[in-house]
């Protein structure tokens, strides 16, 4: 049951960053490189979100995978490692 909150959790997020930067479903999957319709996929749960999507989203929203996955409430990313 814990399982099947935390992924709503994270069709939650992925929308709602979405919306509140103005973006349409279309425009979103043009940026990743999809298409609208396995976009709106993973928002709806029908499929889930893969790992690379997961990534690309995080660069965009400015924000850690971590919080797209509802493992933390802070959406500021980790600093980066220095090499």
């Amino acid at each position: 049951m814990l399982e099947v909150l935390a992924e709503l959790e994270v069709y939650s997020r992925i929308r709602g960053l979405r919306e509140d930067n103005d973006l349409t479903q279309q425009k979103l999957a043009e940026i990743l490189g999809c298409k609208q319709r396995s976009y709106s996929d993973y928002e709806n749960g029908v499929t889930r979100v893969p790992l690379y999507i997961l990534i690309e989203l995080s660069r965009l929203y400015g924000t850690s995978v971590d919080y797209l996955l509802n493992l933390t409430d802070e959406k500021t990313p980790y600093p980066r490692k220095k090499m």
